[in-house]
């Protein structure tokens, strides 16, 4: 998109913080009556003590009234937005056409879209930028219009903090915007426009009119009322959130408070118990989650270029891919991730199978999830290529449905993150701004268990404000500013059961040894330390991780070690160092964690109840080992007692004796001050770097504990692993559970729109053999329920003529070319039969379907057309006949009168038609003229005569008659027909 340059007089000056809040308008469709209406119910003799901005869909060639339309409702200055302008109090601020607009720093800024036409969302875009930076102060209201822009930016303004409203759907004709934002159950109120007003400035006197200072924390947060507010909250929910951050609450609360405009918590407690509905309106607000897909577009960019492939390298072709979405919220991120997975498994074109848990205590956002229908606007954080791969619009135009290959990875269902067991042996835990709204203590539980449920070398991925604390020993970073982590093996629960001789790995619990290479898991550290040891053949040696935790100790180590006062824990060699030792030893093993090469430091003096002793000590890296790996490296540590020289040396002498003169104490306090400033310099570097170290992980470093022992002890059983798999099975059944009420749901709507249509149809697999059959198509060829299962040809259909449908649909079959006939069943109806292959939503053909169309009354219909054009050909001769052509009934009365006839005669048809053929014949013609007609009668074939009939005009005409009977179905005569030709009397 392209920014719009600021006019030339706007002030250059940083935007002021703003102190009022900002209320954001959004209307589409239906928008100017409401804009009228909302501002038509704003006071007219006092100030709102707010700005509003309207954003409205305009059509962009054209030029909007907005302005004056307002101007009319309103007291208040109304501005045509222009780029930077600095929003003020009590003022209205209206979009211009052609552009989108954001919220930054208390200025409005313009931005041109990329397409100025088309889908546009302009609504949700300034709501999310508004809750960015205003955060509580920021205010949405959306009016009438089609669609559901708005929708995820109301999501922004809630998570933030900020109040919602939403136009009453009865109130308006375009009520889809409003439907679909207060469907989420997430709008504070839902109002007519002209109600609107006085609720809005209500809510901002009671929000932001407030004590300032500890004053309304200390009453917020009461340790009584809290108490009875988690009571509540739990007995309707199930769910405690005592152990939620209490600043988190108590934001909840008080806009709660607000929106309710209740002015102390004892009455909001109050106001709980006598109003169940408030205790789910807390519940969703606390939940509520800000997210979308790829958010963090930069972790994202790490997670699928550095931790996924992570994932895949190792992975046999076929194996399974375990992730699991802890708070997966509404369900972006997890498909997300799942879309990254599938992308990484195509382009290594190899199968595996992936299976993404994702959960979340609110039913709500999982039901949303697991229908994976998104609003539009989500195209602005997903690229073209992944939208048009992995999204199909829906038919409404203004949503998007996940695609059929993505869903099927997922499985959605509601869990407690605090209460319930987690899963197991997963390849990623994706826990992303979950972790911000626990207490440090919640968070400090939490760790070890994604630690405990990851697989050796999984991963953890956290969102951006949050880190894994104090847990060091559990997770390496991989990427410490996308707060991405490797799990590592948990080295406390070995430095237990170390002590023990002889200890093979595969004694050890799963969480350490499942890591290892069975090539090594018979090697105990005890081997491993004896081997190394006698490699150097030194008397008193030391086996630790970098931290300087021993792992196993070697030799008689009394006089270089002490254990530390205090709580015995772990054993740390550095701290156990005796005087004159810890300098050297930190030096020198700080050295070879950083090189990953041998370091020493020789002539070190010990001070010992015995005296002095001289020591060298050399660190080695251990090249291999169960547990050398490049998360968790182990270094030896060798300590040398070296004789103190007795040569004449005046300093070394001076040292031993402990007196001397003068210049002899000086030479030795030089030698030592050399010594201390060379430590001084090591300690110096070493303090630098790991200065640089700490300012990279700042953030995560909370407090220190060592409650994490504990927890993992209790996760290292094997009943808890037990009720891991078992809330697995658990959720795998609910969502199978959830599918085949679906898949009935479904079947039952098939089913009954068949039976409606009246359509027969009749289903066989590639053996011919009957699938299923709609009642219709029982009737046609003979079919019962039992027939199920039985191949076509085995059947006596009620076709007549027909016995080739069980060729016919082999050929089909065989050849995939719909075959269509028209077949008579014996009840004498008609049906037009089609035969076509049966085709799966993968394009594989599965058998054929045979389906009857009743077309008797076509069949009808055109044996009447043929007969009727057959009548119609003998109507024209008729016609065109140049001969009088007459029809007669048995009793004279004539039928039929041509228009040669009306020339011959002289009466018209009209007057023939009513007249008696008796009366067209002279009277010395009549009784041959009877004679003829008892001839006719016996369907006698007459020859042609010569006779006279009477014409209109008295006159007599000599003409040609032939005669003919006209027989029916029956055999008998019901009329004759004549042909009478006027002969010439020349």
């Amino acid at each position: 998109m392209k920014k719009v340059s600021p006019k030339p007089d706007l002030p250059g000056d940083p935007a002021p913080i703003l102190n009022f809040p900002v209320v954001g308008i959004g209307a589409s469709a239906g928008g100017l009556a409401a804009f009228e209406a909302f501002f038509s119910g704003m006071p007219t003799d006092s100030d709102p003590g707010m700005a509003f901005v309207l954003v409205q869909h305009l059509d962009p060639n054209h030029k909007s009234i907005l302005c004056e339309l307002i101007q009319h409702y309103t007291r208040m200055q109304v501005h045509e937005v222009y780029d930077g302008i600095v929003v003020q109090s009590n003022s209205v601020y209206i979009i211009p056409p052609t552009h989108d607009m954001a919220f930054l720093n208390g200025a409005l800024h313009l931005i041109e879209p990329v397409e100025p036409r088309g889908l546009r969302l302009p609504i949700d875009f300034f709501f999310r930028s508004l809750a960015q930076d205003q955060r509580e102060k920021a205010i949405g209201i959306v009016l009438a219009g089609t669609g559901s822009d708005g929708m995820l930016g109301m999501r922004a303004i809630k998570g933030e903090g900020g109040m919602f409203m939403a136009q009453k759907p009865e109130s308006t004709e375009f009520d889809s915007m409003p439907l679909s934002c207060i469907k989420t159950g997430l709008v504070d109120y839902v109002l007519s426009p002209i109600e609107m007003p006085a609720q809005l400035i209500a809510y901002a006197s009671q929000a932001y009119n407030k004590p300032t200072g500890t004053q309304i924390v200390q009453e917020i947060m009461a340790e009584g009322p809290m108490k009875k507010i988690f009571i509540l909250l739990r007995a309707k929910t199930g769910h405690d959130f005592s152990l939620y951050k209490p600043s988190s609450i108590q934001r909840r609360i008080e806009r709660r408070m607000a929106v309710h405009q209740i002015d102390s918590i004892e009455n909001y407690v109050k106001y709980l118990q006598q109003a169940p509905d408030e205790t789910d309106a807390l519940f969703r607000d606390i939940l509520i989650g800000v997210t979308n897909f790829f958010r963090d577009p930069e972790a994202f960019k790490v997670l699928e270029e550095v931790a996924i492939p992570i994932i895949f390298e190792n992975k046999v072709l076929g194996s399974e891919i375990r992730v699991w979405s802890a708070g997966c919220s509404t369900g972006e991120e997890a498909y997300s991730i799942a879309i990254l997975l599938f992308e990484r498994m195509q382009s290594l074109k190899q199968n595996y199978a992936i299976q993404v848990f994702a959960t979340d205590i609110d039913s709500r956002a999982i039901a949303t999830a697991r229908a994976g229908v998104y609003p539009a606007s989500i195209a602005d954080d997903i690229s073209p290529e992944r939208l048009a791969r992995f999204f199909t619009p829906e038919n409404d135009g203004g949503s998007y449905r996940i695609h059929k290959s993505i869903r099927d990875l997922m499985v959605f269902s509601e869990q407690d993150l605090i209460k319930d067991p987690p899963f197991s042996r997963l390849d990623l835990i994706s826990c992303r701004n979950l972790m911000i709204y626990l207490s440090a203590d919640l968070q400090r539980m939490l760790i070890p268990i994604f630690h405990y449920a990851l697989k050796p070398d999984g991963i953890l991925f956290l969102g951006i404000s949050e880190g894994i604390g104090e847990a060091n020993s559990l997770f390496a970073a991989i990427d410490r500013k996308s707060r991405m982590y490797q799990c590592k093996e948990d080295l406390s629960i070995l430095y237990k059961t170390i002590g023990r001789t002889n200890l093979s790995l595969k004694d050890i619990p799963r969480q350490i040894g499942a890591s290892l290479p069975l090539s090594s898991k018979k090697t105990s550290l005890r081997e491993m330390a004896e081997q190394a040891i006698l490699r150097e053949i030194t008397p008193m040696a030391a086996l630790v991780n970098d931290r300087g935790d021993l792992l196993y100790l070697h030799g008689r180590a009394g006089m270089f070690l002490e254990p530390s006062p205090g709580e015995s824990g772990i054993n740390n060699i550095l701290k156990m160092a005796r005087e004159g030792l810890r300098s050297g030893l930190t030096t020198s093993l700080r050295k070879s964690v950083a090189s990953k090469e041998p370091t020493s430091c020789t002539g070190l003096h010990i001070k010992t109840h015995d005296g002095t002793l001289r020591v060298d000590v050399t660190v080695h890296p251990v090249p291999d080992g169960p547990l050398a790996s490049s998360t968790t490296p182990l270094y030896l540590i060798i300590l040398k007692n070296v004789p103190i020289p007795e040569g004449p040396p005046e300093m070394l002498n001076t040292l031993a004796k402990g007196a001397g003169s003068h210049e002899n104490q000086i030479l030795a306090m030089q030698a030592e001050l050399r010594a201390k400033e060379n430590e001084i310099e090591s300690s110096h570097s070493e303090l630098e770097r790991s200065n640089e170290e700490f300012k990279s992980f700042n953030e995560e470093l909370q407090s220190v504990n060592e409650e994490l022992q504990s927890t993992n002890e209790e996760l290292e059983t094997s009943k808890e692993e037990m009720q891991s798999i078992n809330e697995e099975l658990a959720t795998v059944n609910a969502e199978l559970q959830s599918k085949v009420l679906d898949f009935a749901r479904v079947n039952d709507d098939i089913n009954n729109l068949i039976a409606g249509t009246g359509i027969a149809s009749v289903f066989v697999n590639h053996q011919l053999s009957i699938l299923r059959f709609t009642p219709a198509a029982a009737k046609i060829i003979n079919l019962i329920p039992s027939d199920v299962g039985r191949a076509v040809n085995h059947i006596v259909s009620n076709l007549i003529g027909y016995n080739e449908l069980a060729q016919d649909i082999q050929d089909v079959i065989d050849t995939l070319v719909s075959r269509d006939k028209e077949v008579q069943a014996t009840t004498g109806g008609w049906y037009s039969m089609r035969i076509q292959p049966y085709r799966t939503l993968d394009n594989v053909i599965e058998g054929a379907v045979i389906s009857f169309i009743d077309i008797t009354e076509i069949v009808n219909a055109r044996e009447q057309l043929q007969m009727l054009n057959q009548h119609l050909r003998l109507a024209v001769v008729v016609r065109d006949s140049y001969d009088a052509i007459t029809v007669q009934d048995m009793n004279g009365k004539i039928m039929a009168w041509n228009p040669a006839a009306v020339r011959i005669y002289g009466w018209s048809e009209a007057e023939a038609l009513g007249m008696n053929a008796t009366g067209r014949i002279p009277a010395q013609h009549r009784k041959h003229a009877a004679a003829d007609l008892v001839s006719l009668s016996k369907a006698e074939i007459l020859t042609p005569s010569i006779t006279q009939r009477l014409a209109k005009d008295g006159k007599l005409v000599d003409i040609s008659l032939i005669s003919t009977a006209l027989i029916n179905e029956a055999g008998a005569t019901y009329a004759i027909a004549t042909t009478e030709r006027v002969v010439s009397n020349k």
